[in-house]
């Protein structure tokens, strides 16, 4: 008979291989626990992950949502309303804003899309 690795004339009662390797009840039992306790570690782990990782889906599409709007207010056509509250008026003032500072902005949206 061959040994481990294939050598000749080797047996197992030769008592060079020992198979003091058994575990009594107590011993299975500890294992077993353990790793229903480790498996129970995982599905808390793998459950506060899933929850996690909805809430990160949730603020990305509340984040791009937030996004969209605002860049469509940027770019849209001001209304007269709008444009006669920030540009000069007739007796000269000006506000805070013209419509070269409105284009400016656009302009500066357009160029951080394309960064995108």
């Amino acid at each position: 008979m061959s040994g481990p690795n294939g050598d000749p004339n080797i047996s197992p009662d030769d008592g060079i291989i020992n198979d003091e390797d058994d575990f009594g009840e107590e011993e299975y039992s500890a294992i077993n626990n353990m790793l229903d306790q480790i498996n129970s570690y995982l599905d808390d782990l793998e459950e506060r992950n899933d929850a996690l990782n909805g809430k990160l889906h949730e603020l990305m599409e509340s984040n791009r949502q937030a996004r969209l709007e605002f860049r469509a207010q940027l770019l849209a056509p001001p209304k007269e309303e709008d444009v006669e509250e920030h540009c000069p008026t007739a007796d000269g003032e000006s506000s805070s804003t013209s419509k070269e500072d409105i284009n400016e902005d656009k302009e500066g949206l357009q160029m951080n899309d394309m960064n995108i």
